[in-house]
Formats: structure tokens, C-alpha cells, sequence
């Protein structure tokens, strides 16, 4: 006798088989109990060869075919009425007119969607978490890592993620209700974590887990577990980075034949794979793809959602990202008081952060979609179709969830499609997935099937008019619980006791009313989206009569569901990016224009002195001209009656604008460390100092150390990105430090282990330092290949009067020291920046030729400033050396020309000597008064027009020019602060308002926004 197919409509749960079965007239004898066990606990593949079995080995190899579906191929290819046919892991055949074996179990999905299963392309998945070492605080100069390891502890590169992985189950459940089949795993320790693995989440062991070792490399800029000193900041992880890549070059070419090191030799033999970066921020995602130009790397690179606000700059990388769909939680704000925690970008990016990944399509930017940062798992779909709200296309976000995350990782040829000879992994849903309410009702998993959710206790809430029943107005309400439903009946609005269960379209309902039992049968209709929208049936009166009923949707539920529609715009037109992301950030970027300022009192810091009545020309950045009745017709006209233009005042000691600490203070020489690397555009405080008149920075490294890292100048370009903010062609300087802070003599008695613990140990750093740059320099003049130090590449450059140095300085015997080592070496230092002990050794300062930059009058803080005077910057002007006042401090950045001031009240210098102390000089002292420091034909237009005399503290900055842009306009400041407090008033009404629909919230935390010092 012929056997006939074995058809089925899912679901099919193990209580239903016999009812399929009848249905489809299979004749019992011939399909064996055994044949249906095989149905529901398919083996991946034939059995495990390598391991021994305890029981029946099960070798059979069902096909299965999957018939009527609609059938999304690829991402951008769909099938209707098409066939999936599958044999243990892989696909046989798919497409409209697939032949279906005669031995084939046939699963009818007529109304079902196919879908290949997603692939999450980072996690750590699997992974014990590294716990960092408890200790007492304490310094640790050197790894604790014992063998032929990397010096520092925070490089892994020899980690191996498949000797570490380990099956999770509820792990695994949580992504394959989300119709994940594939995770990519790492550990997530260190800045170097070794390499990755490609995983399935089915529940084999995890020899059959494990679909592809060694997928990928991974890096960050977190240190991880590392117990080690360095590094201690963002600035000294670049730095090791960059080393890294250098010294693994070195490694390949002679330094293996010298030493053994098994974290260079594993890196090396990574960098042929993938290499993953986990960045966790818009900027940092820019800080990462920089290291990676510089060696020829191009990541992937792992974000945290707030790239749209610089998505031009990321598209210029030229990277693939993986993305968070976990998006801010509404904050609290009913307290106001709470609600002034929340910074305006914090508010901004609650309300912006969904359109993150539409405006990544926009810029046609690769990105895909990881699962791994949310909070709760089941937010997945919720937030997947926000975005899709909020522009994303179905897709695009489909491609990111499994064509894409497969390329990256060269598994394409196995997943991430469905296609003959791929992997059988894939998962059916019961609608469009990107549809509300649609949800995965089966993961199958290199064909091992997993339910994920039964259809019969998918039910929605229902409301619908009872009819029939009484001469009565009646209401029956349903919300699902299981196969049994609970239910709410009105008559007349009186609730009165029933009860209700659903066998797939029959549906009994039990009602007693005035102590009379009445049972209702009928049938049921649903929706798409699985809600009952209609019954019919009968029931038996107490007379005996037959009779019946019928209930239909409500209109006044559809009226209430309608209402709670979200119908805010989610269009393009509705984003409100500003550059920067911050307060006072702007819609627009500045741009230069043409300016004429007319009339004004000119401090010229020139031979020509203070002019008035004079005008001045601003022409593509430029100075153009300067004179009496200046005539340009096209240009914009600013009245300067009775007003001063100076120019921009630079401070030449700053420490705003830089992110993750201003110190890298773990080692005595941090030469390597780039204060470049790490220019927070986002920081306020640029600003705040634009509005003080202030134009341009030295940004510098603290005092933590003897020799710290190298300095940023820049110009205050607000709105513009890091890179965009240094200024071109501009000397390399670094910052040195004398005194407490570098011998850490105020840090505790703890931190004792760091050289030098002395004042003389301070100099022997310096001599030592210097004799091996020297030596350093022979290696590189020899045409050998030789091992490139980033921290002797630093000194060799101060050798050779390339780079420049900018001491931290107090009192006269170490001025001294100082200036004797750099004769020493036959360089000179720079600049001693402080030096509030200067006015004892000008002299010796003149003969050196080092210049100045000190404060007004700040002393007494600690011991070794005790001796400072406020006519210290007269008395070396009057000496002739070059003097600058400086900040040191956000705040007292804004109020440079105030604290010059104060060198007229103390030491007697003239309005325009005092005037340089905060312009011109600093100017010289930074290497760039060809450029600025003065208002002169042909210089950069970096000007401030003051309301009063520049000296006077009731002189306020009306505007400040940085290349000929307006930066900071007084009266365009006023409409910014009506149109920040409109703007937070309206994201805190939202906020209130998504709080009353129900979303969930959490209270604002205050936050610490430190100003940072030299020590900090």
C-alpha cells in the first residue's frame, strides 16, 4: 500500500498529533511511534561520531517540507506560496516550484512567513565575565600575568573565545525567542580580547555549537580586568594600541628571533581575520577608525546609538558598525528639581536616539543589529519596530539581522539567506515580523526545531457586543491565558460570573446568571493580528429552547485602540541635529563671511598700537584690510562705535575639551600619550570660553608625571569635530612637571612604588630619558630595522627641536635643574608654565631663552607656591622674557583679560603690554604669531569685539571671530537660551506624557561634570 504524505498546520504540539494524523488518514501502523519522535527531536546531524551514546543511536535523516508559505528568501527577496525543503542541517531546495518527496513530512504554513534566522553579530555569549583583581590601591608598575605574555595586562591577543565558550541555556532561549539561530562571541576583557567565534544557539554540545573558531579579532579602549596602572585614561589606551601594532610589526620581523612573546605572535596571526572594535561612542567610533588608517586596518566597529549625531563624519570611515537597539529609558521628570540632572543633550537623545538607525540608512552606512545591550531581551521586537516607525526600512533592518552580520564574517556561504546547500536555520513567524503583533512561533536551529510560541495562547485582548443572549445590552470581554481565556461579561454594565475556553475555532462559554446556567457553543473569526473579531453559535434557554447568538468587535474598543495610536511624526523633517549635541549647539555649523566692522577702537598688538575710529575688512578668514572708511558693499556690516576689537585671547595652559582623564599617570615618562587623540568637541566649556573672548588652546596633559604627553592646539571651532578643531601646521609641544605632583609626595603613603619618590630623582628621569633618545636616535639613522618607541619617538623629537616642551613648574632650584638638563642635551625648554617662583630667576630665564606663562595672583594652595608674588609677570616682562597669563581652569579661561588686568595694578605694565599678556604672547610662546596674537593684514581672523575697554571687568565679548566665523554672538546667545528653555520645557511635557501612557521611567541621577586641573 502506498504511504501517503504526512501533512500538518503548524501549531503542532504533541497533545494534537493523533487529531493531525486522523486528518491526514496516515495509517497508523505504518508510521511507527519512532517516525513521529523524529518529527519533534530531529538531530542536527548524523550521530556524534567522536562521542559515545548511551542508548539508541538515532541515524535517520527526515525531509521535511514546508509548503504554502510566504517565504523571505534573502533580504530583499521574497516568495509567496513557496516550499522549504530541509534534510538534517541544511537546506535541499527552496523557491514556488519546489518538488516535494514522497517520504517527505509535509508542514502546511499556509498564512506563516518564513524567515532566515537572525545572526547577532557581537555578544559575549557563553562567556564567563572576567572579574577585575580586588586589592588595596596600591601602585602596579608591571604585569602579574606570569609567562612569555605582553608587558601589559590589558593585551589578550592570544584569547581564544571557542576554548572559552560554554552553552548557556537561558542565554540561548532569550535569542532564539527572538529568532536568532547565531551568535558571534568574544571575551570581553581588555583593550587587545583575542579572537572571536561564530556559535549556533542551539542546544547541542559545544563541539557542534561552535560553527566557526577564530571568526574575528577584537579590540577597545577598556582595559578590562587589568590590575595594571597603564593605562590610566582614554589617551593611554590609544597609546597602547598604537605601540601594540608597532611592536607586533617588530615581532615579525626581527624581534621573534630575540624573544618569545605569545601575545605578539597571536596578534600577528590575527590580522588577517575581521578585526571587531568595540567603540561605545560617536566619537570614539572616529578615535578607533583612526588608529586603523594608520595601519591599514578597516574595522567593524560596535557603537552605542549616538552616531546620527555625527553620521557624515562616520560615513567618511568607511566602516561597517553593529548597533544597540537599546534606547534611552524615559526619565522622570515630575520632580523639577529631578529633571535639572538631565543635561540638554540627555533630553535630546531620549527623543532622537530611535531615528539613529534610518538616519544610517540615509547615509547609506553598513550597519547591523545586535541584541547584546539591551537591559531586558524582550524589548527586541518592540524597539526593531520603533526604529522601523521612526524610518528605518524592513529591509535594511533585515539585512542588518542576517545577510550583512554574515558577510562580515566570511560565513555567508552557510547562513545568513535562505538558499540551497545552506544552513536548514531559519524561523517562522506568523506574520510579517515587522508587523505588531507578529511573533516568532518556531526557531529552527541547523534544522533542529525549537517552539517558540504556541498560536492557541497567542490570543489578544478582546472586547465585543453580545447579542441574543438576554434582552439586555451585553459585553464580553477576553484577555488570553493559555488555551483557556479569562473572561469578563457585562449585562447592563453588572459584571456577572463566566468562564471560557478555546479549542482552535470552537469556543465554550459558561454564564451564570440569576443563579441560571446558561452554556454558550460557537465558533470563532480572528484577524491577522490573532484578535477575535467575531462569534457565533447557540445554547440552550431554560425552557429548552435552542437558541442563538452572535458578538461582534466593539467599535467604541476600536475607537479606544485608535486613540492610543501613536500619531506622532516620525519623519526625517522631525530630527533636530545641532552641532554639537549639546546646549548652544547650532542647527548650522559657522561659516566664514565677509565681514566689515566699522568705527571701533582697534588693539592692534602691533607697531600701530591702539587705533580708533578704524575699520576692519574679514575676507575668506582672513585680515584683509585695515584703515579709515573701509568701502565693501557685499559685505556685513557690524557697528563698532564705541567699541573695542582685540584679538582672541589664547590661553596657553588648558585642560578643557579633552575626555578620559587630562593624566596618564602611571609612568614617569607618558611621552607617547596624545592629548589629540582624545578632543571632546562636545565640552560646553569651549562655549563658555568663546563667550569670554577666548579663540584658541593649548590643551594640555597634567602634572602627574615628569615627562607627560603631548599637547593639542587648537582653535575653539564650536560645532566642528575633534580633528576639525586642531590647529594646522601647528608645533608639536609636551607637557613636563617639576615639583609635588610628579614625585606624588600629596598622592598618600601608598603610592610609593612609582620613580621617582624625590625631587632628585626627578632630574635623574630627565637624564636618563634624554640618554636613551639619543641612543635611540643612532638606531634610527643606522637604515636597520629597528623597534619604533613612541615615547622615545616623542624625546628624539625634543633632541631635535621638533618638539617643544611646556613645564609645570613652582620653584627657582628646579627652574634651575631644568634649563641645566636641556643644556645638557643642547635643546631648550620652551616654556615654564606657573613658575611662580620666575621673577627669582629671570635672568637666568632670559639667558636660556625660555618664555612664561604664570598666573595673576593664585598662590598658597600648597607648599611649594607659598613664595609666589602677584607682580611676578611684570617683573620677567620688565626682564624682557616672553610672558603669557594662563587659566589651568575652565573658569578662569573665560576671564583671561581680566587677570592680565591685574598685571597694570600690581607691576605697573601699560594697557597694551598687559593686553598681550593673554594675546600676542601666548601667540609667541605656542609658535603661532605669524598666524594670530595680533590684528594685522594677512593674519587668521580670530577677534573679539568687547562691549567696553578689554581691561575692565564690565567689558563683556559681544562677539568672538575664530577664521572669520562668528562663533559667539551675545545677541544670538539670548534667543539660544529662550530656545533652550522652550525646548527642555517641551522634551519634559513629552516625558510627563509618555510617563501617563504607560511607559516605564527611571528618576534622574545627579552627575559630576568635574572642571579638570593639572593634578586631576
Amino acid at each position: 500500500m502506498k504511504k501517503k504524505q504526512l501533512s500538518l498546520s503548524i501549531p503542532c504540539s504533541s497533545r494534537d498529533i493523533s487529531v493531525y494524523l486522523k486528518t491526514q488518514e496516515i495509517y497508523m501502523h505504518k508510521f511507527s511511534i519512532f517516525s513521529l519522535a523524529i518529527l519533534f527531536f530531529t538531530r542536527t546531524s548524523i550521530a556524534q561520531e567522536t562521542f559515545p551514546v548511551n542508548g539508541i543511536n538515532d541515524n535517520t535523516h527526515t525531509v521535511y517540507a514546508f509548503t504554502n508559505a510566504t517565504i523571505v528568501v534573502k533580504y530583499n527577496q521574497t516568495i509567496n506560496n513557496a516550499t522549504l525543503l530541509i534534510q538534517d542541517q541544511h537546506i535541499l531546495d527552496v523557491g514556488a516550484q519546489v518538488q516535494v518527496p514522497s517520504n517527505a513530512v509535509v508542514i502546511n504554513l499556509k498564512g506563516k512567513y518564513i524567515y532566515p534566522s537572525f545572526i547577532d553579530a557581537f555578544s559575549h555569549y557563553g562567556i564567563t565575565e572576567v572579574k577585575k583583581e580586588k586589592r588595596e590601591y596600591n601602585q602596579q608598575i608591571e604585569s602579574n600575568t606570569k609567562g612569555a605574555y605582553a608587558w601589559n595586562q590589558a593585551i589578550h591577543s592570544e584569547v581564544d573565545a571557542s576554548k572559552l565558550f560554554a552553552y548557556n541555556a537561558s542565554q540561548a532561549e532569550e535569542l532564539r525567542k527572538l529568532g536568532f539561530a547565531y551568535t558571534h562571541t568574544s571575551s570581553a576583557d581588555g583593550i587587545a580580547r583575542g579572537n572571536g567565534a561564530l556559535v549556533s544557539l542551539s542546544d547541542e554540545k559545544e563541539n557542534l555549537s561552535i560553527v566557526q573558531r577564530n571568526s574575528s579579532f577584537h579590540l577597545s579602549f577598556d582595559k578590562g580586568s587589568s590590575s595594571q596602572d597603564y593605562p590610566t585614561s582614554l589617551m593611554g589606551s590609544i597609546a597602547l594600541l598604537r605601540q601594540t601594532f608597532l611592536d607586533a610589526e617588530w615581532y615579525k620581523n626581527i624581534g621573534s628571533k630575540e624573544q618569545k612573546n605569545i601575545s605578539l605572535e597571536a596578534w600577528n596571526e590575527s590580522m588577517k581575520l575581521p578585526i571587531f572594535f568595540e567603540a561605545n561612542d560617536k566619537y570614539n567610533v572616529l578615535r578607533a577608525d583612526k588608529i586603523g588608517d594608520e595601519f591599514n586596518k578597516q574595522f567593524i566597529i560596535k557603537t552605542n546609538g549616538n552616531e546620527y549625531q555625527v553620521a557624515k563624519a562616520i560615513k567618511a570611515c568607511k566602516a561597517t558598525l553593529i548597533t544597540t537597539l537599546q534606547f534611552p529609558v524615559t526619565p522622570d521628570v515630575e520632580d523639577p528639581n529631578d529633571a535639572e540632572f538631565l543635561s540638554t543633550a540627555e533630553l535630546r537623545h531620549w527623543e532622537q536616539a530611535p531615528y539613529n538607525m534610518s538616519i544610517l540608512e540615509q547615509q547609506k552606512i553598513s550597519f547591523c543589529i545586535s541584541a547584546y545591550e539591551l537591559k531586558s531581551k524582550s524589548d527586541f521586537f518592540a524597539n526593531l519596530r520603533k526604529a522601523i516607525k521612526y524610518g528605518l526600512s524592513d529591509t535594511t533592518a533585515l539585512k542588518a539581522l542576517t545577510e550583512l552580520p554574515a558577510q562580515i564574517l566570511n560565513a555567508q556561504q552557510f547562513m545568513g539567506s535562505l538558499a540551497k546547500g545552506k544552513q536548514a536555520s531559519f524561523f517562522i513567524a506568523n506574520a510579517n515580523i515587522f508587523q505588531e503583533k507578529s511573533f516568532v512561533i518556531e526557531n529552527w536551529i541547523q534544522g533542529k526545531r525549537f517552539l517558540i510560541k504556541n498560536e492557541d495562547n497567542s490570543i489578544m485582548k478582546s472586547s465585543l457586543d453580545l447579542q441574543g443572549l438576554y434582552n439586555a445590552k451585553c459585553k464580553i470581554e477576553f484577555s488570553s491565558v493559555g488555551s483557556s481565556l479569562k473572561s469578563v461579561l457585562s449585562i447592563d454594565t453588572i459584571k456577572v460570573s463566566s468562564s471560557a475556553k478555546i479549542n482552535k475555532d470552537n469556543i465554550y462559554i459558561n454564564v451564570t446568571y440569576k443563579k441560571n446556567l446558561v452554556q454558550l457553543n460557537g465558533i470563532i473569526t480572528k484577524n491577522e493580528q490573532n484578535e477575535i473579531v467575531s462569534m457565533m453559535g447557540t445554547f440552550i434557554d431554560s425552557t429548552g429552547t435552542e437558541r442563538k447568538w452572535s458578538a461582534t468587535k466593539m467599535n467604541e474598543v476600536l475607537a479606544e485602540k485608535a486613540d492610543k495610536k501613536d500619531t506622532t511624526s516620525h519623519s526625517m523633517s522631525s530630527i533636530h541635529i545641532t552641532y554639537p549635541f549639546v546646549s548652544y549647539g547650532k542647527s548650522t555649523v559657522a561659516v566664514q563671511q565677509k565681514i566689515l566692522i566699522k568705527n571701533t577702537t582697534v588693539w592692534t598688538n602691533e607697531a600701530e598700537g591702539i587705533m580708533k575710529n578704524t575699520d576692519v575688512l574679514i575676507e575668506a578668514g582672513k585680515i584683509k584690510s585695515i584703515g579709515q572708511n573701509i568701502s565693501a558693499p557685499d559685505a556685513t556690516l557690524v557697528d563698532g562705535k564705541n567699541k573695542h576689537l582685540t584679538a582672541g585671547i589664547i590661553d596657553e595652559h588648558s585642560h578643557i575639551a579633552i575626555s578620559g582623564s587630562v593624566n596618564e599617570s602611571s609612568q614617569s615618562s607618558t611621552a607617547e600619550v596624545r592629548i589629540g587623540d582624545v578632543i571632546n568637541a562636545d565640552d560646553l566649556n569651549i562655549y563658555r570660553q568663546l563667550s569670554g573672548g577666548v579663540t584658541a588652546a593649548q590643551l594640555l596633559h597634567g602634572s602627574a608625571n615628569a615627562i607627560g604627553g603631548q599637547s593639542a592646539l587648537i582653535k575653539l571651532r564650536w560645532g566642528m569635530l575633534p580633528e576639525e578643531m586642531k590647529i594646522e601646521g601647528a608645533d608639536g609641544f609636551i607637557k613636563f612637571a617639576l615639583g609635588e605632583n610628579v614625585k606624588q609626595s600629596n598622592w598618600g603613603s601608598n603610592i610609593t612604588s612609582r620613580f621617582p619618590q624625590t625631587r632628585m630623582g626627578v632630574e635623574q628621569v630627565y637624564f636618563d630619558a634624554f640618554t636613551r633618545a639619543r641612543e635611540y636616535d643612532k638606531q634610527k639613522i643606522s637604515n636597520k630595522f629597528y623597534r619604533k618607541d613612541l615615547d622615545l619617538e616623542a624625546l628624539s623629537e625634543i633632541i631635535n627641536k621638533k618638539r617643544f616642551i611646556t613645564c609645570h613648574s613652582y620653584q627657582q632650584s628646579e627652574i634651575n635643574m631644568l634649563m641645566h638638563v636641556a643644556d645638557s642635551f643642547h635643546f631648550k625648554v620652551n616654556t615654564f608654565t606657573h613658575i611662580l617662583e620666575g621673577y627669582k630667576v629671570a635672568d637666568k630665564m632670559k639667558l636660556h631663552g625660555v618664555g612664561a606663562s604664570t598666573f595673576a595672583d593664585w598662590w598658597a594652595y600648597k607648599f611649594e607656591v607659598m613664595e609666589a608674588v602677584p607682580h611676578n609677570a611684570a617683573l620677567m616682562t620688565k626682564m624682557g622674557i616672553t610672558v603669557a597669563i594662563n587659566s589651568d581652569d575652565a573658569e578662569m579661561g573665560r576671564r583671561l583679560n581680566q587677570e592680565s588686568a591685574k598685571a597694570m595694578k600690581y607691576g605697573g605694565l601699560t594697557e597694551e603690554e598687559a593686553m598681550k599678556l593673554c594675546t600676542l604672547n601666548p601667540a609667541k610662546l605656542l609658535h603661532l604669531d605669524s598666524k594670530m596674537g595680533s590684528i594685522k593684514v594677512g593674519k587668521d581672523a580670530d577677534m573679539v569685539l568687547w562691549s567696553d575697554h578689554p581691561l575692565s571687568i564690565y567689558a563683556k565679548a559681544e562677539k568672538t571671530l575664530v577664521d572669520g566665523k562668528i562663533m559667539y554672538d551675545i545677541n544670538e546667545d539670548e534667543t539660544l537660551r529662550m530656545q533652550l528653555r522652550a525646548e527642555r520645557n517641551r522634551l519634559f511635557s513629552k516625558m510627563m506624557d509618555a510617563k501617563k501612557s504607560g511607559a516605564a521611567t527611571e528618576k534622574p541621577k545627579a552627575k559630576m561634570n568635574k572642571i579638570m586641573h593639572c593634578d586631576d
